[in-house]
């Protein structure tokens, strides 16, 4: 749970005046007035402070005092988060929200933004323990509430009409990679339930391409995948390696809880993007934390399907018998062995070598762009059992060094045809088909 590069815990994001801090000695418990305030702790020292502007003309804690306390006090509950103490994490939460509370409502209008951007941040985060909490202590809790409304209704009605078959066979696809996305989320202490994720975006098929361009199991856009590590150069793209592309998936979906604190708010940045649901709740002022269905009304037309649909998902496949769909078995995992080479070689030739078929290697290795390994460093994936019997026969095997072809993005204009970009380029009609993955030389896209 990454707080510390959570920047609603960052002064700076809440504009708030960086200052030296007073001394807890300065700051004594208002006993004489009959209510007391919890500050920090002996053992989180802070640096004495000069500063006379922070305390009223009678003496009292100045309201900025208040909520810079509170700061402190929610880096103290990171801390604590750290070290494994989840009770002391929660304390210095529950004491942070009381110190914000102390705030007057009469004070300036910055103070009272601070105020009540650190109040959502505190609830957040409070939401967040007590999830992760009971998962540590109980194992494994569905942590994504699985409501029931009309808008799932008609999720649940298409999948098992008009979009049944693909829903089947993006069932039985999933057993090849889910059992690797499942260990990677426990591993991350995120909620299973993410695992079908996939299912909704790309039907766990390696190399789905969206209209957005979007490729992959999780449907990364370029500079998403960038953002979370993922490399692309031109002989791979890491957007459909199902590892490294749901390591990756699981940063963002951190990140994006980090940010919302819910997970069916964080379902539907996913799809269209944090920035785009932050402006609809700031704009409109909906307390998504209660009831996600006010936010969900104002969303892109896409989004507002993909939520109802993944939550469609989660309810069929918990109870299949309920909506009479018999599910098939899934795939069995994949299974590999790897083998770092430093030579390009066509997969064609690997699957020679191997005895297997071209496409059992390309779907092992479906990041490899032009199905060519790099020159440089790489590990190849091999059918489990292999690898010694690769080494061996491609030792055997001259070095070769085959130039890669250079590739354009070129926009289609009206009253283009392949025929002629070909003739422009000067390559082939067949070569364009290939690259863009047309089914027909005679569709443009």
């Amino acid at each position: 749970m990454p707080w510390l590069a959570d920047p609603t815990l960052d002064r700076a994001s809440i504009k708030t005046v960086p200052k030296p801090y007073t001394t807890l000695d300065n700051l004594e418990q208002r006993t004489d007035q009959g209510d007391s305030i919890d500050l920090l702790p002996a053992s989180f020292q802070i640096s004495p402070c000069h500063d006379t502007e922070k305390l009223t003309a009678n003496g009292d804690i100045s309201p900025q005092d208040y909520l810079d306390r509170a700061l402190d006090l929610c880096q103290v509950s990171n801390r604590c988060w750290e070290e494994g103490d989840l009770e002391g994490a929660l304390n210095a939460l529950d004491r942070a929200y009381r110190l914000i509370l102390e705030i007057p409502p009469d004070s300036a209008p910055r103070l009272l933004q601070q105020k009540d951007d650190l109040r959502v941040t505190i609830s957040k985060r409070i939401i967040e323990i007590y999830g992760l909490r009971h998962s540590s202590v109980q194992g494994y809790c569905k942590a994504i509430p699985l409501v029931m409304n009309r808008h799932i209704r008609i999720a649940i009605k298409s999948l098992l009409g008009r979009e049944r078959r693909y829903f089947i066979e993006a069932y039985k696809r999933s057993g090849r990679y889910r059992p690797g996305i499942v260990k990677a989320l426990r591993k991350a202490g995120l909620p299973e339930e993410l695992s079908w994720l996939p299912l909704i975006e790309s039907g766990f098929k390696l190399r789905a391409l969206s209209r957005a361009r979007a490729l992959g199991l999780w449907q990364f856009i370029a500079s998403t995948g960038y953002k979370f590590g993922l490399k692309r150069t031109p002989w791979i793209d890491e957007r459909m390696d199902p590892e490294k592309s749901t390591k990756a998936a699981i940063a963002y979906l951190k990140e994006l809880h980090g940010i919302f604190g819910d997970w069916t708010t964080v379902l539907a940045a996913y799809n269209c993007g944090e920035g785009t649901v932050l402006r609809k709740i700031r704009s409109q002022r909906i307390n998504y934390l209660d009831n996600f269905w006010d936010l969900y009304e104002t969303l892109p037309s896409e989004t507002a399907s993909y939520v109802p649909k993944f939550l469609a998902v989660l309810h069929i496949l918990n109870r299949p018998e309920q909506f009479r769909i018999k599910l098939p078995e899934p795939d069995p995992p994949v299974q590999y062995e790897e083998v770092t080479i430093n030579r390009s070689i066509p997969l064609t030739l690997v699957a020679r070598l191997l005895d297997t078929s071209p496409q059992a290697i390309k779907d092992l290795n479906p990041e490899l762009r032009y199905g060519i390994t790099p020159t440089s460093r790489y590990s190849l994936k091999v059918p489990k059992g292999k690898a010694g019997i690769f080494i061996t026969r491609l030792e055997k095997i001259p070095h070769c060094s085959p130039k890669l072809t250079r590739t354009i993005a070129y926009r289609v204009r009206t009253g283009d045809s392949l025929y002629r970009i070909a003739k422009r380029f000067r390559t082939t009609v067949r070569n364009i088909v290939a690259l863009n993955h047309s089914k027909s030389p005679d569709y443009l896209k």
